[in-house]
């Protein structure tokens, strides 16, 4: 995920966040930024995590994410199972949980 696309899933522009120093911030700078003050992009909850984000036309940006926000939108790496691996694993995970699983697929 691009930081383009990140502040899309967010419904953040560019120009609603503040400015972010033209070098790498230090970890202090960031820390000072999480004093309560600057509210989550996402929801306005108070920030508890930020970074920054570089967007073309609009230079470095920080962009502040409480908790929630932060693990909503962080994607998450590695492979993808295939649709029938995952569908073939259904019964087994249901089984140690307990349930009863019925799988319909509706093919064309």
């Amino acid at each position: 995920m691009t930081d383009a696309d990140l502040l899309r899933s967010l419904g953040v522009g560019p120009s609603q966040l503040d400015p972010a120093p033209p070098w790498a911030p230090r970890q202090s700078a960031g820390a000072k930024r999480l004093d309560g003050n600057h509210p989550c992009v996402g929801c306005g909850q108070p920030a508890r995590a930020t970074g920054v984000v570089t967007v073309p036309g609009s230079g470095r940006r920080w962009l502040d994410r409480c908790m929630p926000c932060l693990i909503v939108t962080t994607p998450r790496g590695g492979p993808r199972a295939l649709l029938t691996d995952t569908l073939a694993a259904l019964p087994e995970a249901a089984r140690q949980a307990h349930f009863t699983v019925t799988i319909t697929i509706d093919e064309p």
